[in-house]
């Protein structure tokens, strides 16, 4: 089995390969680079590991909530390769790749990314016998919602961390806040997910696949 992953909804195009049981991993911080670094990069991997993009079985992509122009190049490009190979696709929510950076633990594990605008996208999880499991909806909070959302020991992590730290760690009791190798998904988590899934059958096709929106009226055509 071949499984081609990338998110690319923050400042990181995070890509990752998986090799009949081994996996390659890049993450590279693009900036505004990533629509001109995207498809040549995703071809040097593929080369590197003596691939041809017709050689993918499956292709897995991080569906935000994160930057939205990121997210509609990382989708539009794996939404054309799905196409051409007639290959199914795996969609995994950013913050549920982001959450598997946790270390183990029994705490509260919540992703924060920083939504702009004085908002964060967050969600809550918890591990059951070794595996996280979501127990929030994907949100789209206030700083002054999310201490009241999260009150109490929750671990976070996520680049909304380097604006409200001192904020969460003093209104947040018992809150720890991971570093910064934290902050952004990983290629393996994303792999890791997308291999669960696709045990388990729940892929889709380029047609069904959508990214998450946590801001709705951004993503709409306005009659003037």
């Amino acid at each position: 089995m071949k499984i081609l992953g990338i998110d690319t909804t923050t400042n990181f195009l995070c890509l990752g390969l998986y090799v009949d049981g081994k996996f390659y991993e890049y993450n590279l911080e693009t900036g505004r680079s990533l629509s001109a670094l995207l498809v040549p990069t995703i071809e040097r991997v593929i080369t590197a590991a003596g691939l041809r993009i017709a050689d993918i079985d499956y292709f897995a992509c991080g569906l935000g909530p994160g930057s939205f122009t990121g997210m509609r190049i990382g989708l539009a490009t794996i939404k054309g390769l799905s196409i051409v190979r007639d290959k199914p696709v795996i969609g995994i929510s950013t913050l549920d790749i982001l959450a598997e950076n946790a270390p183990h633990g029994n705490g509260l594990v919540v992703p924060a990314i920083d939504a702009r605008r004085g908002l964060i996208y967050c969600c809550s999880y918890k591990r059951e016998r070794g595996l996280l499991k979501r127990k929030s909806e994907y949100r789209l909070l206030s700083l002054d919602e999310f201490v009241k959302k999260f009150a109490d020991k929750a671990i976070i992590l996520g680049d909304a961390a380097a604006l409200y730290k001192d904020k969460m760690q003093g209104r947040i009791k018992g809150a720890i806040i991971l570093d910064k190798d934290y902050w952004f998904p990983k290629a393996h988590n994303l792999i890791e997910l997308a291999l669960v899934k696709i045990r388990a059958r729940k892929f889709s096709t380029a047609q069904t696949v959508n990214p998450v929106y946590l801001y709705p009226q951004e993503c709409q055509i306005k009659a003037r």
